[in-house]
């Protein structure tokens, strides 16, 4: 099989793509055949060697897949060789085949296409569990939602809306919040003239959002500090800025507001159940048409470079997928 490759920490111009041994799965595992792959922003950071979890060396990147089963483990329940899946293997899936054990693997329903289903878990469970568990959203607060054109973002802009928030979607043109349109928020904020402080009070009528989503960091996070509501929740999702902020503790004594981080590969691990019930109702709000997953771009595997780079200049808008084999 193909996979590609990180054997050196920096940009994804490094990685390779080479001809490897395929698979075998362990008692408790089984082998997807990838068809779609998506990218999510913290790939980027593992093959720079900047993530909070690192891999040995060499590894192959790669969070989410949708495939199918070609391989099933002696002792793997619940799933056949076959079946229809969506893959969250953790790492590995930027290759024709990866391993997976059960608690990553869910079938998909005959509607949902493997490009879909590549792109369905990692955005919707980080949003949903920090609205939920996180913030604990309420409805009729108003929720602002920075990076509302990215993957996460564009989902916690529709999980706002599903749990009865009044949204603001904020990006950083009016090309990208065009595109954030058709998650029908309630309110559209260009803060590319680094004036978000100042829309977001006259959108509130100098009030601040009660919950600020920020998977951007840098300098929108200084801002939020100071356009949060009164018992206000600032949520840390991730540093697309590049530069990872301080908080003021004055302005949380002001505010009467909180910082509350987001790190779902650590919920999933401590808190499993509630995991798992938050993907259930996922997959429910989805099968009853109300989760659109949207994937923008698309490359074959041979451009995973290209694809990585839509994450660098940080042009994603939407969902970015590697196509690894065609579907029938």
């Amino acid at each position: 099989m193909r996979a590609i490759l990180c054997k050196s920490h920096g940009p994804a111009e490094n990685l390779c793509l080479e001809v490897v041994d395929d698979l075998i799965p362990a008692a408790d595992e089984a082998i997807v055949e990838v068809y779609s792959a998506a990218l999510n922003f913290p790939d980027g950071l593992q093959i720079q060697g900047k993530y909070q979890f690192q891999p040995d060396m060499p590894f192959t990147p790669g969070s989410e897949v949708g495939g199918v089963i070609i391989a099933a483990g002696s002792s793997l329940s619940g799933f056949a060789v076959g079946d229809r899946v969506m893959a969250t293997p953790g790492i590995g899936g930027l290759a024709e085949q990866v391993r997976v054990k059960a608690e990553g693997l869910r079938k998909i329903p005959d509607s949902m296409d493997f490009k879909s289903a590549a792109s369905f878990a990692m955005v919707y469970t980080t949003s949903y569990h920090a609205l939920k568990q996180r913030a604990n959203l309420q409805p009729g607060e108003t929720l602002l939602v920075l990076g509302a054109s990215g993957g996460v973002g564009l989902a916690a802009v529709e999980l706002g809306k599903l749990m009865g928030a009044r949204v603001i979607a904020a990006a950083s043109s009016d090309e990208k919040l065009e595109f954030v349109k058709a998650a029908q928020p309630d309110e559209l904020l260009n803060y590319g003239d680094g004036e978000l402080k100042e829309k977001v009070n006259a959108l509130t009528g100098g009030k601040g959002a009660d919950v600020i989503y920020d998977p951007v960091g840098g300098d929108l996070f200084d801002q939020s500090c100071r356009c949060i509501a009164w018992n206000g929740r600032l949520l840390v999702v991730g540093f697309a800025s590049g530069r990872i902020p301080e908080y003021k503790a004055n302005l949380a004594l002001l505010k009467g507001s909180s910082m509350v981080g987001v790190f779902l590969g650590r919920f999933r691990k401590e808190e499993p159940a509630a995991y798992e019930q938050n993907f259930a109702e996922l997959f429910s709000l989805y099968e009853q048409g109300k989760l659109k997953p949207i994937v923008t771009e698309s490359f074959a595997f041979e451009d995973y470079v290209a694809a990585f780079n839509v994450f660098t200049e940080r042009k994603v808008m939407g969902k970015v997928t590697l196509e690894i084999k065609t579907e029938v």
